[in-house]
């Protein structure tokens, strides 16, 4: 079913007007939904609209509101991508996946051995902010996640300033595992992580020193080498499913 993101000002006695132009010119023009077929409508509350349109014209929908309830479609916890951006379809790949998997935010971060100038990564941030629209439509989750403005490695690691837990997936020189990790620091409900991913050439030698001083816990994702867009949707997954697992337990 057709989902959308919509403002609560919007819903009046049990009825939602469509008039934004973008989500009209969707639903109206791309995809063509006619008088009486349902729509799943989510405001910025993370409420999700059950609904049947009664009224289209040349520039309003009118729906009626079947069923409302509060969206559970997101993590227990806030999970955040700090990641050095790759070029074209890759990236848009893992924005796309970043949203799917639920990922609050993504920091796109400039790197030594980044294969993008940081002019370039600015200019593309707008473009990745809408991939992140569309991919929280099609997946329907409950709220749009951020995609944040370039910035670099100290930055991140300075979050941990502010509470979170900052992680960074390293390849061939760490040789602790996310599950060794977790089980020593388990991931809480609630709790702010981030990981860091590298870019194709990996990260410099300064780099790694910039996490051995800062004490940033440098993790494997196994024996094999992953392209960096590998390693992101694998380094993702395997977090919520070490959260999942240790939650259950």
């Amino acid at each position: 079913m057709p989902h959308f993101f919509i403002n609560s000002n919007d819903v009046i006695n049990n009825r939602i007007v469509i008039s934004d132009k973008d989500n009209f010119n969707h639903i109206a023009k791309s995809l063509r939904i006619k008088k009486g077929e349902k729509l799943l409508l989510i405001d910025e509350n993370q409420i999700q609209y059950e609904t049947v349109v009664e009224e289209i014209t040349n520039k309003e929908i009118t729906v009626y509101v079947e069923n409302s309830y509060y969206s559970n479609r997101r993590l227990d916890f806030r999970l955040y991508l700090a990641q050095s951006p790759l070029r074209s379809d890759a990236q848009i790949c893992i924005i796309e996946k970043a949203t799917e998997l639920g990922a609050d935010g993504v920091y796109p971060v400039y790197t030594d051995n980044c294969s993008l100038s940081p002019n370039v990564i600015e200019k593309k941030i707008p473009k990745w902010q809408r991939i992140m629209l569309e991919a929280s439509k099609q997946c329907e989750r409950a709220y749009i996640p951020t995609c944040y403005g370039l910035t670099n490695l100290l930055n991140i690691i300075q979050l941990k300033n502010e509470g979170y837990k900052v992680i960074a997936f390293c390849e061939r020189c760490a040789k602790l595992s996310l599950h060794e990790y977790c089980s020593v620091n388990p991931i809480q409900s609630g709790e702010n992580i981030v990981i860091i991913v590298g870019p194709e050439g990996g990260f410099s030698q300064q780099e790694f020193k910039l996490f051995e001083d800062n004490k940033v816990p440098m993790l494997t994702l196994g024996d094999l080498i992953l392209k960096a867009d590998t390693a992101v949707t694998v380094a993702l997954g395997n977090v919520i499913y070490e959260f999942e697992n240790y939650r259950k337990n």
